[in-house]
């Protein structure tokens, strides 16, 4: 029943809402509320603040939500563990990752695929902060993220796969001289870029600053796919990391060019630092430590 009443609360605190969270677990809404005030019970506390709805958690109830995210997430790595032992080749595994690294996910997919035939894998695209946020609250196993956003003193594993560089790219009938560009000549170009609160644009808007000028930028957006868009559709260009690019260098209608030296942070995976990982997490570990991405995602 213990658990049950931890999955309870987990989807309340997901959901916001009594009728919602019951749903999603199967039950009643009045034997949701049951089973949460039975745990307040046996733990004599107030986990949730109540009026005529539901108002939030505690202080309390948030420390408790805490537990029962790592207790749930202990006893699901344990079934995997179990799995394994029975060499049944599979599990699920949750990744994050940022817009700027989506081009290294199939190359990370296919080598856990390969080692572990049966996986699951769930996919989540989100900022570099969300990532974190969720690696931290154990709602994902791994993220692809810029390892220079991790703090120093965070509990945390890290696994530098590439450092990252930006090309300049633009489809037909935009027309880009041939060559190295410097970023002080780019002034003038229409621009579609990510939006300012993505890393990667922090980085572009930080070798702007350092040429002296301002960039003509006509869109700003964080999805990949409008950006896209706009981009193949040869009305404005864009400047992106060679993981973000949404083809493969040298295709057909797409331009390239290499731009001069910027602030390069490496990009890699991270997981929570466990004392006992699970034998999936040690395999998939292991198996991304052993690739070189670096000369995939370099520019010369």
């Amino acid at each position: 029943m213990f658990l049950r009443q931890l999955t309870y609360l987990i989807a309340l605190d997901r959901y916001q809402h009594f009728s919602r969270a019951a749903e999603s677990c199967g039950v009643s809404q009045p034997a949701l509320s049951a089973a949460i005030r039975q745990l307040e019970a046996e733990l004599g506390i107030t986990i949730i603040r109540r009026t005529r709805r539901f108002n939030g958690l505690t202080d309390e109830g948030r420390r408790v939500l805490a537990w029962a995210r790592q207790t749930l997430a202990a006893l699901d790595g344990l079934r995997q563990e179990a799995a394994f032992a029975q060499a049944v080749a599979g599990g699920t595994l949750s990744l994050g990752v940022i817009p700027s690294g989506m081009q290294g996910i199939p190359l990370l997919l296919e080598s856990f695929r390969t080692a572990v035939p049966g996986l699951h894998l769930q996919v989540r695209i989100g900022s570099c902060a969300d990532t974190i946020h969720r690696l931290r609250q154990q709602q994902l196993d791994l993220g692809l993220v810029y390892l220079d956003q991790i703090p120093a003193d965070a509990p945390f594993d890290m696994l530098p796969l590439f450092t990252e560089q930006h090309v300049l790219a633009a489809a037909e009938p935009l027309v880009l001289p041939a060559g190295r560009r410097d970023w002080a000549t780019l002034a003038d170009l229409p621009l579609c870029l990510f939006s300012p609160e993505m890393r990667t644009r922090q980085i572009v808007d930080a070798a702007f600053r350092g040429a002296g000028v301002s960039p003509t930028v006509v869109l700003e957006t964080n999805s990949p796919e409008v950006l896209y868009g706009e981009l193949l559709a040869g009305r404005l260009a864009s400047i992106l990391p060679v993981a973000a690019l949404p083809t493969h260098i040298g295709h057909g209608r797409l331009q390239i060019r290499p731009l001069g030296p910027c602030g390069a942070p490496e990009v890699g995976l991270v997981r929570l630092t466990q004392s006992l990982p699970t034998a999936l997490m040690a395999r998939v570990w292991e198996i991304a430590s052993q690739m070189d991405m670096r000369d995939i995602f370099a520019v010369n």
